[in-house]
């Protein structure tokens, strides 16, 4: 009995000694030194079924923004105090899931579909009223600029003609949304709130937002979303080896069968494609029509955090720690995950959103297809074939929202990608150079030679007209102006704040915020869009 006992009590010591010896990762060195070496980090995310990937790489970028823009300034005033991270992971956590349970219970279709093409179709409208008015008298003879004219149509107490953007309106919206996400006891010390709101504060006004709004960055990221051109895989240099043989002119039993045997691995091969097209088709369309997300009127009455929303009270100061979870983090959690599944099917007579109709007017509205006869016919068909299966489409685009775009592998893919951007070898890369004039021209002639290649030869002169590269011009002289593009991005983070906390867009004081969505709808029942009601709402033919 001596000999088994002891095998066991040695593979116990033998796995105890493997995870004593296991280095511990960056996240639980800095932001946990208490827990075990073998236990797990908590959850940072509210939802039950968040995966461990997204959890471990979400507190990896944490814990390398930790070290890398507290630990080095804090090290210098004690050596000692280890408690300072943890206790900003504890806030932070709080701050997350209350954030999170705003993001789940939030419809972004209506932003996604219906809100930001309307406010790029007004942008792109208003920027060419403007341009079209640069050298008459309403510019006073050319001695008024295009951004005053363009500020002339788009006001905005946020931003000045020149694009300078007002730091005390974002002040005061973020000073709200710390309100509804920070604990009451983080809340209430004026310098705990003060440090979080500036440090946001200047990574969103004076780093993010002028830097998107630059032509060069936005036609630079065109041209990487569009991917390597052609051309440049055209002009590598290709290793051309002489021919081994001869080419016999004369007709060969043995060319025959190659090219039978070819044209029937293409024929196969093109059966394959359609009966896979098929079937992912019939999938689509089963899925759609099964799961949808519900509409606002749906939700209006289900969504309890419309009557009160209060922030969840975490544990108090002498033992404050990260728990799991809450039940009111995870009934909404949950609520939200089974939307999918759950909700029935919605009335098609008071649910329809027309989300296809914004982007159809934005498509027409950036390609200018309304002066042309033939882009205006093929616009106004793809509106009448939106239009008569307008539910439908409302569901698939839904479903592809969520299922495509706002899922799982696309955070993990955004947290990847910002930890290898931001931090490459573990701490902040070099901040980039701006390109000289020089290299923005030659940027902007690429995106404009890469956009013309886009369309087939054959098609050029039906959809962009008899002058292809003035039509290539007018899609993205629009966003030439960076005072102009200032005036977009403004427009764009509120609709999305107000689309997070709708209690924002509330006149009065915050205690009407429990309005119903009806009561803050138009009289034909469309949300309301600051700046956009003039001419958004139906395409110019």
């Amino acid at each position: 009995m001596a000999g088994p006992r002891s095998t066991h009590s040695n593979s116990i010591t033998s796995n105890t000694t493997k995870q004593q010896q296991q280095p511990a990762t960056l996240s639980k060195r800095l932001l946990f030194p208490h827990l075990p070496p073998g236990s797990d980090l908590p959850p940072l995310f509210a939802s039950p079924t968040c995966s461990p990937e997204i959890n471990a790489e979400a507190y990896d970028l944490l814990a390398l923004a930790l070290r890398t823009f507290v630990n080095t300034w804090w090290t210098k005033i004690t050596r000692y105090d280890k408690e300072l991270l943890p206790e900003i992971t504890i806030v932070l956590t709080n701050v997350l899931r209350t954030f999170e349970t705003r993001l789940l219970t939030t419809d972004f279709s209506l932003f996604i579909f219906s809100v930001a093409p309307a406010l790029i179709t007004q942008h792109y409208r208003d920027y060419r009223h403007a341009a079209s008015k640069v050298s008459t008298s309403y510019a006073m003879g050319g001695a008024v600029p295009l951004p005053y004219l363009f500020h002339q149509l788009q006001p905005h107490v946020a931003i000045s003609p020149e694009g300078k953007i007002d730091e005390e309106y974002f002040r005061q919206a973020l000073d709200h949304v710390l309100k509804s996400c920070l604990p009451p006891q983080d809340y209430a010390p004026e310098a705990e709130r003060y440090i979080i709101r500036e440090i946001i504060l200047k990574v969103l006004v004076k780093d993010v937002i002028p830097q998107v709004t630059q032509p060069w960055f936005i036609q630079r990221t065109i041209l990487d979303l569009l991917g390597p051109s052609l051309d440049a895989e055209s002009d590598k240099p290709q290793n051309v080896s002489p021919p081994s043989h001869t080419h016999h002119a004369h007709f060969s039993f043995h060319s025959l069968l190659v090219f039978f045997l070819s044209a029937m691995q293409s024929i196969s091969g093109m059966g394959l494609a359609l009966v896979q097209t098929y079937k992912q088709t019939l999938s689509t369309i089963k899925l759609v029509n099964h799961s949808a997300r519900p509409t606002i009127n749906q939700r209006r009455s289900s969504e309890p955090w419309r009557k009160a929303r209060p922030a969840p009270i975490s544990p108090t100061r002498s033992a404050r720690s990260i728990s799991p979870p809450s039940s009111s983090y995870a009934s909404a959690a949950s609520s939200t995950l089974s939307l999918h599944a759950d909700i029935p099917p919605p009335n098609p007579q008071c649910s329809s959103s027309h989300y296809a109709r914004e982007p159809l007017t934005m498509i027409s509205e950036l390609f200018t297809m309304h002066e042309r006869f033939a882009t205006s016919a093929v616009m106004h068909t793809l509106c009448m074939i939106c239009a008569a299966t307008t539910p439908f489409i409302d569901r698939l685009l839904t479903h592809l929202l969520y299922t495509r775009i706002l899922c799982a592998s696309s955070i993990l893919f955004v947290l990847r990608l910002s930890k290898r951007t931001l931090f490459p070898n573990g701490y902040p890369g070099p901040p980039p150079i701006d390109p000289t004039p020089e290299e923005q021209i030659i940027i902007h002639q690429q995106l404009l030679r890469r956009l013309r290649d886009q369309v087939p030869a054959f098609l050029a002169p039906v959809f962009l007209g008899s002058s292809p590269e003035r039509t290539v011009e007018e899609i993205i002289s629009p966003l030439g102006d960076a005072a102009c593009n200032a005036h977009l991005a403004v427009f764009i983070v509120d609709a999305l704040l107000l689309s997070i906390f709708p209690e924002m867009g509330v006149e009065g004081s915050a205690g009407n915020a429990d309005m119903d969505v009806a009561e803050r709808l138009d009289d034909d029942g469309k949300d309301w869009t600051p700046g956009i009601s003039r001419t958004t709402s139906m395409m110019t033919p």
